[in-house]
């Protein structure tokens, strides 16, 4: 395609790449990614920081992301990993709040977000016990442990995708998603932390 008919094309037909350099003269265009990834990194900070919190995450990851376009790897078709790298630098200054969110899920078992009707109320009560475990493992994790973990668990990323997003090897990845799994293991099947 040339940049003529690039100009022209629905978003849907781009890549994100393509949206990002099409914003340089056109900055509507960057809408778009907003209507890709919002929920997701909406979803993604809400599980990391609570629903109140979600919101701010989301919208400063998208500022932060319009602001920085230019610096945008367009080599890289997807940004996904970019996106989820700015929220999770953004969820990184909001971490005291982070550990205080899940010493309070440990303590009373209540997780904020709704969850669907159709979860019955013994399942719930079943899991509440294992809910609280993982959280108090969850608040205990070293920050980069506890990043690449829910980046794979709750954000769905790829190991690439993870060492992208937070600018490191892929094996560094590997070892703390090793690490942290490892320890809620451990955990949820009642034997002690490592």
């Amino acid at each position: 395609m040339t940049a003529a008919l690039h100009r022209d094309a629905p978003p849907d037909e781009l890549d994100d790449a393509e949206l990002i350099r099409l914003s340089g003269d056109d900055p509507e265009r960057f809408a778009a990614l907003f209507d890709r990834y919002a929920r997701q990194i909406h979803h993604y900070a809400a599980r990391r920081l609570g629903t109140q919190a979600a919101d701010d995450i989301m919208a400063e990851t998208f500022l932060t992301a319009f602001r920085r376009r230019a610096t945008y790897d367009r080599t890289r078709p997807l940004a996904r990993p970019w996106l989820y790298g700015i929220a999770s630098t953004l969820i990184a200054r909001h971490r005291r709040d982070e550990e205080r969110h899940y010493r309070a899920l440990r303590r009373t078992g209540l997780d904020p977000l709704p969850e669907p009707m159709a979860e019955t109320v013994v399942s719930r009560v079943a899991a509440e016990q294992d809910e609280r475990r993982m959280a108090g493992v969850l608040a205990k994790l070293p920050a980069g442990d506890r990043d690449v973990l829910l980046l794979v668990a709750w954000g769905g990323l790829s190991y690439e995708e993870v060492a992208e997003a937070l600018s490191v090897p892929a094996g560094t990845v590997a070892s703390r998603l090793s690490r942290a799994r490892r320890k809620l293991k451990a955990a949820l099947g009642g034997a002690q932390e490592d």
